[in-house]
């Protein structure tokens, strides 16, 4: 009975921990993070994490617009967008600083227009990843 006993909490811990990302080693479990993956991007983590790079630089230079009554050199502020990808693989804002406020507008309106993508996995679950995006005005 005890053997049998003994043989089911082995299985069950066996299945708990076969998830992807997940490693077991003695007594220490570590949990490899998986980064959202921008729509076209393929290849392995280490290319789709290059690719989401560029690709996040290429959007916000692409959609970059100087708010109203700004022009390019007419003013040198720095505003860091702190955000996430969320678990839907959306991005969500966590924070703004620095820089006025119509230019920290312009900073969350470029990084809300990311597209939805594959979202980051850790222990083979959705999770938000985080980020922090300078814009320098």
């Amino acid at each position: 009975m005890k053997s049998m006993l003994f043989i089911a909490a082995l299985l069950l811990t066996s299945i708990t921990f076969a998830q992807e990302g997940v490693t077991v080693s003695g007594n220490a479990i570590s949990i490899k993070e998986i980064p959202p993956v921008w729509p076209g991007c393929e290849g392995s983590i280490a290319e789709k994490k290059a690719c989401f790079k560029k690709q996040l630089v290429k959007h916000v230079v692409s959609n970059f617009r100087f708010p109203e009554g700004y022009t390019k050199g007419s003013v040198k502020e720095k505003v860091i967008v702190d955000f996430v990808i969320n678990e839907e693989g959306k991005p969500q804002i966590l924070g703004v600083k620095g820089g006025t406020k119509v230019l920290q507008e312009e900073a969350k309106r470029n990084i809300m227009a990311i597209p939805e993508m594959t979202p980051g996995m850790a222990g083979g679950k959705p999770r938000a990843i985080k980020y922090s995006m300078p814009f320098t005005f």
